[in-house]
């Protein structure tokens, strides 16, 4: 009884930082209720909100796939094969990871200027695939595999791919749950990027779209706040084991 009465205080700061975060939810969801028609307007009636989504969905989708491809691959090799200067390496990519985005944005631009894709999809999609964040989670989560559940992998017959996508991925499940859920957030959210490698407005995504909605779409937006968000809720929810498990890769030491 002492005990729970002691962690009080605690308990309550808790549900009150809780209460503050979902607090923008709530007032999402009673604007969405405000204006019932709202609903009909977005998702039936103006085709503009579902492009914009299902446009986003694709980019961000891509960007995914290609960001856990490359850090599954980056992941391996930096945890179980001797490459030369693997600290270093691994050392220099925790530094970039590090880096602000504001910091990449210019000498992003400058690349994909020079490989002529700024104002297509592809200016969006690679600079996250190759992202190191991605690879420094899996190589967190491929050092805690057991060297012996590889070599015998390996005594089998075992291929690298085989081994990356049939021994080592399902035994760093979590690791790699979490990179696809990270990424997905990262990409649906991303707004500075759009703004500074897209020429044409029309090819925005979704989160920037709804920054720049009008007064006269702004009851609207309610509604397409409700869409966007969503996709980001449900891959949580659907996988919000594995990604408290992966979360405590962070927390070792």
């Amino acid at each position: 009884m002492r005990k729970k009465v002691k962690n009080l205080p605690g308990t309550l700061v808790l549900l009150l930082a809780a209460a503050a975060a979902l607090l923008p939810v709530f007032y999402l969801l009673s604007g969405c209720l405000a204006n019932l028609q709202g609903f009909w307007l977005t998702f039936l009636r103006t085709p503009e909100y579902l492009y914009k989504f299902w446009n986003s969905l694709g980019i961000c989708a891509a960007i995914t796939a290609g960001q856990l491809a490359v850090s599954c691959m980056g992941g391996l090799a930096l945890a179980k094969y001797p490459l030369p200067c693997r600290r270093f390496l691994t050392g220099f990519l925790v530094i970039v990871l590090l880096l602000p985005l504001q910091v990449t944005l210019m000498p992003g631009y400058l690349i994909l200027d020079r490989m002529g894709l700024l104002d297509t999809v592809w200016a969006l999609i690679l600079p996250l695939v190759f992202s190191p964040f991605g690879t420094v989670i899996m190589w967190m989560t491929f050092r805690r595999v057991p060297d012996e559940l590889a070599d015998a992998a390996q005594m089998d017959g075992a291929g690298v791919f085989t081994l990356l996508w049939k021994i080592m991925v399902p035994a760093g499940r979590s690791g790699a749950v979490s990179v696809l859920l990270l990424t997905f957030v990262d990409a649906w959210n991303m707004v500075e990027q759009p703004m500074v490698f897209l020429r044409d407005t029309s090819k925005y995504p979704l989160s920037v779209f709804l920054a720049s909605l009008d007064r006269e779409g702004f009851s609207l937006s309610f509604h397409s706040g409700l869409l966007s968000m969503l996709p980001a809720v449900l891959l949580l929810f659907y996988y919000r084991e594995e990604l408290a498990e992966g979360g405590g890769l962070l927390l070792e030491k």
